[in-house]
């Protein structure tokens, strides 16, 4: 059961690190795109606010995938998803009933994946890195 158990572990991190790695590297690779969108959200300074959410994306991301430094990589996806959520997915703003249930179900994507953060961190605390990870460079 154990080894099942260690190999769970490792498709779990596989699976939800994509979400990031693929959003990460849609932000480098839309750049033009995706500041548009961020400017029309209200986002401060948007072609800096896309690049630096890209890169926090992919490191946290690469973070969990290859379970290294993962305490820090899961706070910055902690961060990175409530800001997300508060600054762009406004649902509560929309006055498009279509716009606004499109964006409150990005916001309670965002809610549940800063959830799964804290169960990652918590499981980090209490029971170390586990199996397939690189582990923390810091002891």
């Amino acid at each position: 059961m154990s080894e099942l158990l260690d190999w769970l572990y490792l498709i779990g991190r596989i699976l939800f690190s994509m979400i990031f790695l693929m959003s990460g590297l849609g932000h480098f690779m839309k750049v033009d795109d995706m500041t548009g969108y961020a400017a029309s959200r209200g986002v401060p300074a948007p072609k800096a606010s896309v690049i630096l959410s890209g890169t926090v994306l992919l490191a946290g991301g690469l973070s969990v995938l290859l379970g290294v430094w993962m305490e820090i990589g899961v706070w910055l996806l902690f961060f990175f998803l409530v800001l997300a959520g508060l600054l762009v997915h406004t649902f509560w703003k929309m006055e498009d009933p279509m716009q606004a249930q499109s964006e409150q179900a990005q916001f309670m994507k965002n809610l549940a994946l800063a959830g799964a953060c804290l169960v990652f961190y918590w499981m980090i605390q209490a029971q170390g890195y586990g199996p397939f990870t690189l582990g923390s460079p810091m002891g």
